[in-house]
């Protein structure tokens, strides 16, 4: 990977120092194996780029490894359309796992081996209370927990019990595995974790093979065990679940990866989470999980966002432990940074204004050179048809122009972009006194922008010719919200009263120069 591919080439960060610590000190070998590990329940966001680029960056940059593994324990919310769309995410963002692509549902087996170790041990048993009564029995921070009054069944109880849960003899609900810990623990996540719960559900890829599904604590460790990874990276919101981590690793006596946490992606005016970005779709307050106004890969990549800004972006945000929240401002800046090096110039016209050259000679053609990326002259030049009657946008026109609008206005000269200069010299308007029609005179002698005499003007708009141009739509995007902290929900309301009204305006009869006639998707 190039130094500007790689998403850890911008400033050294504190979880690129532990893996430096580790092989200096031999630690696992001297491998380093990383992995992200999403659930295939929404469609991939701005933010989990952070933790893509991070995994795999930190793979690339130490000659290591990195897998693909999807989380998927819960068929209730989980689909294929999600799977692959992750798959397709992730590739396009330039990131590649080689082969190594896996499923938690792959060791569903191998869980449920474990998780009757545990009750062989002791250290695990069948719980009968309900969700609402294991979270009261829970305690607070600063109130220890109650013990489940089915705590100490003996060891032939729960396994009978855990093996007729797996047979479906017993209602979504109606019992639970529990990790046996320490109901007193400060940490809450130790205070007698739920293992396993019933879930009579067809699940994509294991189909109705099982009724029972493992919990996330206990699914992700073990996972990475299996999987030989030697650095876990999370984001922040699992630091107080490192300790079950450990426990499970331990206890199991199987292959101990490191947890290690970081902060997550944070943006002004954005929406980065996926319950509630299915919330935006299944409403129709988009138009899919791709729509452009949408924070995810998806949306952002039909915004015309490129995979090499996204992973600039990611490389110069830093890694730290503390959250914050960064200007969206900030990722813009870098879209537009990698798409002025390489996007090709075109002359639209969004809010048509037809403007005739009266001097122009009627039913003559030129070719006009025009420059397809100022920034990069390797990208060569294209041929734009000039002609007698033109298309400007209605805002470069204005009958009575205030101050320091320099663009066309009656009796003021501008330059047309790689063509000529011209003058307005009358109007046409509409019953409603609308200026629907500009005329001009033009002087030949600006050909290609630039007069002899050495007059200057003060603008230069753009234009496309009205015998040749193509009719297109054009779709105007603003901020998916209207406030900085999309989820500060006003008192009565939900996070969508703050949607922006305007974030998406279709405009229909806009010009488009005709070398967009063969335009496709990227």
């Amino acid at each position: 990977m190039s130094e500007s591919a790689n998403p850890l080439a911008g400033p050294s960060n504190f979880i690129r120092d532990i893996i430096k610590e580790d092989l200096k000190t031999g630690k696992f070998g001297g491998r380093v194996h990383t992995r992200f590990p999403p659930e295939p329940n929404g469609y991939l966001h701005i933010g989990h780029a952070k933790s893509i680029c991070l995994n795999f960056g930190l793979a690339a940059e130490f000659g290591g490894k990195c897998n693909l593994r999807f989380d998927d324990t819960n068929p209730e919310k989980e689909e294929q359309e999600y799977v692959d769309s992750i798959i397709d995410t992730v590739h396009w963002l330039g990131f590649d796992w080689e082969g190594r692509l896996y499923y938690a549902s792959d060791y569903f087996d191998q869980l449920y081996e474990w998780a009757i170790r545990l009750i062989k041990a002791g250290k695990a048993y069948v719980c009968d209370l309900s969700a609402e009564e294991v979270r009261r029995y829970r305690g607070t921070l600063t109130e220890p927990g109650i013990e489940s009054p089915y705590r100490n069944r003996s060891v032939e109880q729960n396994l009978n019990l855990f093996e007729r849960m797996r047979a479906g003899e017993f209602p979504d609900g109606s019992r639970t595995l529990r990790t046996k810990i320490d109901m007193a623990a400060r940490n809450l996540n130790l205070r007698d974790p739920v293992m396993y719960r019933i879930l009579h559900a067809s699940h994509h890829r294991t189909g109705d093979k099982w009724c029972i599904y493992p919990m996330y604590d206990f699914t992700h460790g073990q996972s990475d065990s299996i999987e030989r990874i030697t650095h876990s990276i999370c984001t922040l919101e699992f630091e107080d679940h490192r300790p079950l981590y450990d426990w499970y690793c331990e206890n199991l006596g199987i292959y101990h990866p490191q947890q290690i946490e970081f902060d997550r992606l944070n943006l002004s005016y954005t929406l980065l989470s996926k319950r509630k970005l299915l919330k935006l779709v299944q409403d129709g307050h988009v138009r899919g999980w791709d729509d452009p106004r949408m924070p995810t890969l998806s949306g952002i990549r039909r915004r015309g966002y490129t995979p090499e800004a996204i992973r600039n972006f990611c490389a110069n945000i830093g890694v730290s432990k503390t959250n914050g929240t960064l200007e969206l401002a900030m990722l813009e800046h870098f879209v537009r940074e990698d798409l002025n090096r390489r996007a090709q110039r075109v002359m639209a016209v969004l809010r048509p204004l037809r403007v005739v050259i009266d001097n122009y000679p009627n039913g003559d053609v030129e070719e006009m050179e025009a420059v397809n990326n100022p920034e990069d002259s390797s990208m060569g030049t294209r041929k734009v048809p000039f002609s007698r009657v033109l298309y400007i946008e209605q805002e470069d026109f204005r009958e009575e122009p205030p101050k320091q609008y320099y663009r066309l206005s009656p009796g003021r000269e501008v330059r047309l972009r790689y063509a000529y200069f011209i003058k307005c010299t009358s109007l046409v308007k509409n019953e409603k006194g609308e200026v629907v029609e500009v005329h001009c005179t033009y002087d030949s002698a600006t050909r290609g922008g630039n007069a002899p005499d050495g007059r200057k003007v003060k603008s230069t708009i753009h234009w496309v010719s009205a015998a040749h141009a193509i009719d297109a739509e054009a779709r105007l995007y603003e901020n998916l919200f209207s406030k900085e902290n999309p989820n500060d929900e006003p008192q009565g309301n939900d996070f969508t009263a703050n949607l922006n009204p305007n974030s998406l305006e279709v405009l229909t009869n806009c010009k488009v120069e005709p070398s967009l006639a063969g335009a496709a998707p990227l």
